[in-house]
């Protein structure tokens, strides 16, 4: 088969496994900057043009054939690279995850109505458009503490935990005078900073870990200095990640869960998950599993571009 994985860095871990992986079963891997891509959205024939440049830095334009892709988008471009994957769809090729469901988990308002629709136990969520509303806000998530979330952070970034009703009346007043978007949660205490991410493939769950925030953190991010260790998660925890990932329609996904007194709750869900941390942490061969995936689906799979919620 012929591959392409949509990433801006061929040499990241995630990037350079899905390749290794893939060669491993006899696959033509490619690593595509998709920023240097662009679309041919006529009819006939939709197609995408790749303008590398060589050694000599001279351009050179390639249109693309791909059996499947395999979309590794960042999050400052989720317009531009959901919109190339959606014209790959166009032409037929299969998407380990499509543009719809991309688009739905980086959209964290979206992606917590669609989760809680389906009956995904959240932690109690709200959301306002005026400060004004901060009163209620915290009341209806049972008072402070609370975490107060940017819709558009990653990574942990633009996470604030509120101890105080002062504090958190503050920081929801400061973001909404940037006009920035934000969800104010319930703060779990019993998870005690810990997390667990599932990483759901194909609608199973592949591998898990539960990941410890560093000292003086509230947030168990690898990229926040958290460690991780393998995790067994019980039947409802896995089922709460099946559920999670087939509400968004991601057929690749890590998601991200807390232990609470009520039982799993859901966080995020990613339709990119790192797999350095979950491999290192688990041994298990992640990047394979998606190779597999794609080669037991994409021949069969629904190659249309869908228009859904």
């Amino acid at each position: 088969m012929r591959n392409g994985i949509l990433y801006r860095k061929a040499s990241l871990y995630s990037t350079s496994r899905l390749v290794e992986a893939g060669e491993e079963r006899n696959h033509d891997m490619r690593v595509i900057n998709y920023l240097r891509c662009y679309m041919d959205i006529s009819h006939p024939g939709p197609s995408v043009v790749y303008h590398d440049l060589v050694a000599d830095r001279h351009a050179v334009e390639e249109t693309l054939e791909f059996d499947a892709v395999v979309p590794r988008i960042g999050a400052s471009y989720t317009f531009y690279g959901t919109a190339l994957v959606r014209q790959f769809e166009m032409m037929g090729v299969f998407a380990a995850n499509d543009s719809q469901g991309i688009t739905r988990s980086r959209d964290k308002l979206r992606a917590q109505q669609l989760l809680s629709r389906s009956g995904v136990d959240l932690p109690a969520t709200t959301f306002a458009h005026d400060a004004r509303h901060s009163k209620g806000l915290i009341d209806r998530v049972g008072g402070t503490p609370v975490i107060v979330k940017l819709l558009e952070g990653t990574q942990g970034v633009g996470v604030v935990l509120a101890e105080t009703r002062k504090a958190a009346e503050s920081v929801i007043g400061a973001f909404r005078q940037l006009d920035a978007n934000i969800l104010v949660q319930e703060f779990i205490k019993e998870a005690g900073g810990d997390d667990l991410r599932a990483i759901v493939i194909g609608g199973k769950v592949v591998a898990a870990m539960e990941r410890h925030a560093a000292p003086g953190e509230f947030r168990a991010n690898l990229h926040r200095g958290g460690s991780a260790e393998a995790a067994t998660l019980t039947p409802k925890e896995r089922k709460t990640a099946v559920l999670a990932a087939k509400s968004l329609g991601l057929n690749v996904a890590g998601v991200d869960m807390l232990r609470s007194k009520r039982g799993p709750l859901v966080l995020e869900v990613n339709s990119s998950p790192g797999l350095e941390g979950v491999e290192k942490a688990t041994g298990v061969d992640v990047a394979g599993k998606i190779i597999e995936y794609i080669e037991n689906t994409a021949p069969r799979g629904n190659r249309k571009d869908r228009v859904g919620a």
